[in-house]
């Protein structure tokens, strides 16, 4: 049978797209084959991934992802012990608000994140499982002094105090806030306080009141790269306002600045990378790193599971950039006691030399 030269050359272009449509790898067929290609070969197989709520989710969690469980049976526990008092002065912590996994690990190390101005924010970031509302209840004008007391009563050197979004707030509660740290460090003046706040809608006037008001370390977190923003958090916060919001804490009171930055939810290596050099370039001290796990169905679905190694790779990048401390690892939160213990060592040695030189 005789083909014409033309004929030929179209055969073979359909045998060539058909071979390249068979050995495209796609999500689902690399999880069949024995988990993401990320897992495998350490890097996302899509740089235009993002998350989606009702999208595919890995099979199962793989084997060297453990979550532990809270020991909250034990009589006379830390963590008891902080439970109990939290509910008698009606504190509401992140800890519970937000389902952290490491609710048990921490509480019973003495280390808890209390959540000032309510439990309802006025955002809807698409990860987070904290109740929302356009008009929450007004914040309780004694719990500064409420949670002074209860901090002081623990007997703990080092406190994070974080909060929801209050956008209904003139000043989104940097007042609250800073009335709560003036408060603690007249009860105790060597405690160390972390404040892990909100945007503030890019207002850096209540960034500049809240830095100056006698905190230790100023926190707020990116969440996830650039790219993913919008798919991740609240049309109203963003990227740059809040690099700007960390970058005017920092030039105004001269604190340490911290932020964290979830993986897994289709970000490639480059982003994060990318989000590093961004932020050192404003002079943050801290990064965290951990894994987004999704609170509910009507949250973002995981994209991949991130290996530990890759979480240990980025600890490297990210100390070779010259933050002061990385913790980076699946089950690393923003607030994490040992973070929280390194930074209250970091903070006394590095204040213990400056007043030597003075």
């Amino acid at each position: 049978m005789y083909f014409s030269p033309l004929l030929m050359v179209l055969l073979l272009l359909l045998t060539l797209v058909g071979l390249s449509t068979t050995f495209r790898f796609s999500p689902s067929s690399a999880r069949r084959a024995g988990g993401t290609i990320g897992t495998r070969l350490g890097v996302l197989e899509e740089p235009s991934q993002r998350p989606k709520v009702g999208g595919p989710m890995p099979d199962s969690r793989p084997k060297w992802f453990k979550v532990p469980a809270p020991q909250r049976e034990k009589e006379g526990s830390k963590f008891n012990e902080i439970s109990d008092g939290l509910k008698n002065l009606t504190l509401a912590t992140v800890c519970e608000e937000a389902q952290c996994p490491n609710v048990g690990e921490c509480w019973s190390g003495g280390t808890a994140t209390i959540m000032l101005l309510g439990d309802t924010c006025t955002r809807g970031c698409m990860f987070c499982s904290v109740k929302t509302s356009q008009a929450p209840p007004p914040p309780d004008p004694f719990e500064p002094f409420k949670t002074a007391e209860a901090v002081t009563s623990w007997g703990v050197d080092y406190i994070v105090m974080t909060s929801v979004d209050r956008d209904d707030l003139d000043d989104g509660g940097a007042g609250h806030f800073a009335t709560t740290v003036k408060v603690m460090k007249e009860k105790k003046p060597d405690l160390l306080v972390e404040c892990l706040v909100s945007d503030f809608r890019g207002d850096l006037g209540s960034v500049e009141s809240l830095a100056k008001s006698g905190l230790d370390v100023y926190a707020h977190n990116v969440e996830t790269v650039e790219r993913l923003q919008n798919f991740v958090r609240d049309p109203r916060a963003g990227y740059r306002q809040s690099l700007a919001t960390l970058d005017h804490a920092k030039k105004v009171a001269g604190v340490y600045t911290k932020t964290s930055i979830m993986l897994g939810l289709g970000e490639t290596d480059e982003e994060v990378v990318q989000t590093m050099k961004d932020l050192r370039a404003i002079d943050v001290d801290v990064l965290t790193l951990g894994q987004y796990l999704r609170p509910t169905e009507r949250h973002l679905s995981i994209v991949e599971y991130v290996h530990p190694d890759k979480f240990q790779r980025f600890k490297e990048i990210g100390e070779e950039l010259g933050f002061k401390y990385v913790a980076s690892g699946p089950m690393v939160r923003s607030s994490y006691k040992a973070g929280e213990f390194f930074m209250e060592n970091m903070i006394k040695q590095e204040r213990k030399v400056d007043s030597s030189t003075i």
